[in-house]
């Protein structure tokens, strides 16, 4: 059995990421450390938006749902969200 490995969950909270550098504060940084992490280390995105995290759709999410989601560990459908699906569906 191979020995476990460290694992870190880092929340850039307010980052963002956008492929377009133009007009873009990350990108034009100086960020040594997170280019190399992100050139070096298995990373993912993950969706802070919409339904992905239990608001409607096109809705920005924000910090506070975005942690309340992750700390679920499953999508933690918000009020307006959670109405409209009872409407949808009669309950």
């Amino acid at each position: 059995m191979s020995v476990p490995r460290p694992i870190l969950l880092l929340i850039l909270d307010g980052w963002g990421y956008s492929e377009i550098t133009e007009h873009n504060a990350i990108a034009a940084a100086n960020c040594p450390n997170w280019r190399r992490l992100w050139r070096e280390r298995p990373h993912g995105l993950i969706r802070t938006d919409g339904l992905a995290v239990g608001l409607p759709e096109g809705q920005m999410g924000n910090s506070e749902v975005g942690h309340m989601n992750l700390g679920a560990g499953r999508i933690v459908y918000q009020d307006l969200t959670r109405i409209d699906a009872a409407i949808a569906d009669g309950s």
